[in-house]
């Protein structure tokens, strides 16, 4: 074989390098994958196929190009077609399908709505699946326990017709103001439960079934409406709402167990007619219940409730007997008692200005709880009846006080007897205020217009009109003798303190008041020595009025006395006596420096209680001019009283009035001015 020439070794160096199984390496370092080789070997077998091992034919290297590049370009035209053709049947066929979409969407949205309504369906069946369940768990206990209707309910055939459902009307012969509709019938399945169990616990021989506890069932009863309340109106007030009903669910709940205590009070308090004690407990209790059902529950007040069943003509009489009956009683306990006449707040004195008694404060409270227990009857005629019993406990209890009175009134001054007046005077004050209170002028109205005979007996018309016309009120009689008492004895103790008053000013009366010298500098003037007593007795008279008596009581008492002194000093001093100037002057001292200042701690102007007294001095005490001109002017009017021709002449009043007199007559006046003893010749 030739020698191979260079072009020869060139081109086999080239394949035995290309052909070389070497690993090569990228220039990040990492080696080519076996797909690589998979395409070296593919680009061998081909160049094996077209060149072979002679050398010679790689002349038609050039024609292998130039095939391999046409090859090329039909591939790459044929890929570009294929490209195009692709996506134009994707693009249509998604236009297609969102076509499609489109069109199906209200199937699909009431395929949707189906499917919700499957799935309720399917979730009451489970809970219908539930309920079954339960039914078979209790049957077995209804078999065991025979609960909740026991043997003895059903022997008495005390359920209600419909299975234990309540029946809205009360099981009594006092029938409501106004008879309600019957429940619907989804509350009538609700009370269903709870009724049987009322009837289980309440009813029979169980030991929950006790006369003497009626706040078991009362209180049970308020429970369940206070628990329900909230799933009444979240839950079952917004169906009624969606189906029309105009009815409240919670009322409506309410009246179904209504039903269930009106049956049971009305059982109960016709079996404790004869017992005192168990009967004003039950009403204690339905009272209580009343008021917790419209305040708490607010239960309209269009609906009856439970005082319908007390207005039964044997339960209201039984009621009314009884309240006499403790009211009496208690009244004479409260008499009797240790501290029955001493005021609870005597210490303290901003809350003692009426200095009521123990006894009259009970008192007056006894007849504010009757009035809190009876004002919530829902029948005028029934509240004017506890009327008619509060008018005659007062004026019982103003007997009662008339003969402790009288027991008391040979000492007027004693502790006791100012109680006794403390009381008469508190009941008095708050039976004045009640006259105006809006509760009794309301029954006042009932009254008139019902013409109730225990309210209005022996009133004529005239007294009849006045309370039509709210000028007088319930209590106007019982107010007269209350104030009648209290005037008698206001003024039987002012006469004994008078007594004692004037038995001290008898030496002051019998001064040397003629023979007095004229004093030039009032400064040193001083207390006549004969006024003392005198001074001394109001004085400490006042401050033990002021102490026993309430305000209103003490304000009357000390204007009275000053009254009665004022009369008693111008007749046993003044009018019995001549006066000198000195003695003149010593008088108007000892009453302006002395007597008015002790009145003076009670108001401004004491001397205005004194008018004869204070215009007595001023007549006594005016100089001799003065005194000489009004006695003229005096005695000149008296002389020419009928004398047309001084008819223009001012009155003497006038002359009298600029000197301060007012409340003497001119009469009286010269008659003052003839004791005088300074005047000129005498």
């Amino acid at each position: 074989m030739a020698a191979p020439t260079a072009v020869e070794k060139t081109m086999t160096k080239r394949t035995e390098t290309l052909l070389k199984p070497v690993s090569t390496t990228s220039q990040a370092g990492e080696s080519f994958s076996a797909d690589s080789w998979t395409g070296q070997d593919c680009l061998v077998d081909f160049l094996e196929k077209e060149v072979g091992s002679d050398l010679k034919s790689l002349k038609n290297v050039g024609d292998l190009l130039e095939k391999l590049r046409e090859e090329n370009n039909v591939l790459e035209e044929q890929v570009n077609e294929t490209k195009t053709h692709i996506a134009t049947q994707y693009n249509v066929t998604g236009l297609v399908q969102y076509k499609q979409l489109f069109g199906a969407q209200p199937w699909m949205d009431n395929l949707g709505q189906t499917l919700n309504q499957v799935d309720t369906i399917e979730r009451h069946v489970k809970y219908l699946r539930c309920l079954q369940h339960i039914e078979e768990l209790s049957a077995p206990v209804f078999g065991f326990f025979n609960f909740p209707v026991s043997d003895d309910l059903i022997s008495q055939g005390a359920l209600a017709p419909c299975q234990g459902v309540p029946s809205i009307q009360p099981a009594s012969s006092a029938t409501p103001p106004s008879q309600a509709p019957p429940l619907c019938l989804p509350i009538q399945i609700m009370l269903l439960p709870l009724s049987r169990r009322f009837r289980y616990h309440f009813y029979g021989n169980r030991q929950t079934n006790s006369l003497s506890k009626p706040e078991w069932y009362l209180t049970q009863v308020l429970m369940w409406m206070g628990n329900s309340s909230t799933f009444m109106e979240e839950k079952i007030q917004p169906i009624l709402d969606r189906a029309g009903a105009t009815i409240s669910a919670m009322v409506e709940l309410c009246r179904g167990l209504l039903s269930l205590v009106q049956e049971k009070v009305a059982s109960d308090a016709s079996r404790l007619l004869y017992d005192d004690v168990l009967f004003c407990h039950l009403v204690e209790e339905v009272l209580q219940f009343e008021k917790e059902l419209r305040s708490n529950q607010s239960y309209p007040a269009a609906l009856p409730g439970l005082l319908h069943l007390l207005l039964e003509d044997a339960t209201l009489q039984k009621w009314l007997t009884v309240e006499k009956k403790m009211a009496v009683e208690k009244m004479d306990a409260m008499l009797s008692a240790e501290g029955a006449w001493s005021s609870q707040y005597k210490d303290i004195s901003d809350m003692d200005e009426l200095k009521a008694p123990d006894c009259a404060e009970t008192f007056m409270t006894l007849l504010q709880v009757i009035t809190e227990r009876y004002r919530a009857l829902p029948c005028p005629s029934a509240q004017l009846k506890f009327l008619g019993l509060q008018r005659e406990l007062v004026d019982d209890f103003r007997i009662r006080l008339t003969q402790v009175m009288k027991e008391e009134s040979r000492c007027p001054l004693g502790a006791r007897y100012c109680a006794i007046l403390n009381a008469v005077n508190y009941i008095s004050t708050i039976l004045g205020d009640w006259g105006d209170n809006v509760f009794f002028l309301q029954l006042q109205q009932a009254a008139v217009s019902l013409g109730e005979e225990v309210v209005l007996g022996g009133l004529g018309v005239l007294e009849v009109g006045r309370l039509a016309s709210l000028e007088g009120s319930l209590f106007e009689g019982l107010l007269a003798l209350l104030d009648r008492l209290k005037g008698d004895m206001l003024g039987r103790l002012l006469e004994w303190t008078m007594r004692e008053i004037a038995d001290k000013a008898k030496p002051y009366g019998q001064d040397r008041w003629l023979s007095l010298p004229p004093q030039h500098d009032q400064s040193t003037m001083t207390l006549s020595s004969s006024a003392c007593p005198m001074m001394l007795c109001v004085r400490d008279r006042l401050l033990n009025l002021h102490q026993v008596l309430s305000l209103s009581l003490f304000q009357l008492a000390w204007q009275g006395l000053a009254e009665r002194l004022d009369n008693v000093l111008y007749q046993d001093v003044i009018l019995s006596n001549h006066f000198s100037e000195g003695g003149a002057a010593q008088l108007q001292f000892d009453m302006t420096r002395n007597l008015f200042p002790l009145f003076g701690h009670y108001c401004k102007r004491p001397e205005n209680f004194f008018k004869h007294v204070k215009e007595a001095c001023i007549v006594l005490c005016l100089n001799v001019g003065s005194a000489i001109l009004l006695k003229n002017l005096l005695k000149e009017s008296e002389d020419e009283a009928r004398d047309l021709a001084g008819a223009g002449d001012p009155p003497p009043e006038s002359a009298l009035n600029e000197l301060g007199v007012y409340c003497l007559a001119p009469c009286d006046v010269l008659i003052l001015l003839n004791l005088r003893a300074s005047w000129p010749g005498h």
